[in-house]
């Protein structure tokens, strides 16, 4: 499969679930779709690109600004990153629905928690954290 098509097909997969979870944060499906549908693909996908681009891998690469963006310079592996954060994203997404319901966050204030999540990743659980402790007047929830 083409790395284009990839691209593609996890974009829309991640929109999809996205959707759900601002459409239907509380229901109790939602968790099967987040954990147990997208971000297990989203996972396995990313397992299989990192897999396979383990050749050309150097790990002292981490080690330095330099050294991380030679890692992005192939296609291969910029997918896998972009991946990784399409899969990261959906679990913070999926801790903020499931942290809200359980402390009875009312649902429609966890709309731009969730847009910006989807957008800016920590920006969304920033915003996410900062509505909690005002809602619950409280800094630190369990």
């Amino acid at each position: 499969m083409s790395k284009e098509l990839l691209f593609q097909l996890s974009n829309t997969l991640s929109l999809l679930t996205w959707l759900v979870l601002l459409i239907a944060p509380y229901r109790k499906w939602t968790g099967r779709i987040v954990i147990g549908g997208a971000v297990t693909l989203l996972c396995a996908l990313y397992a299989c690109l990192v897999l396979d681009f383990l050749g050309g891998f150097d790990p002292g690469s981490f080690g330095s600004l330099a050294g991380v963006m030679e890692l992005f310079t192939s296609p291969r592996a910029v997918l896998a990153g972009w991946v990784h954060y399409l899969a990261f994203d959906l679990m913070v997404g999926w801790f903020i629905v499931s942290n809200a319901a359980k402390h009875g966050l009312n649902r429609y204030l966890l709309i731009p928690c969730l847009l910006l999540t989807f957008i800016f990743g920590p920006m969304g659980l920033l915003l996410y954290l900062a509505v909690r402790a005002v809602a619950l007047r409280k800094h630190f929830v369990d």
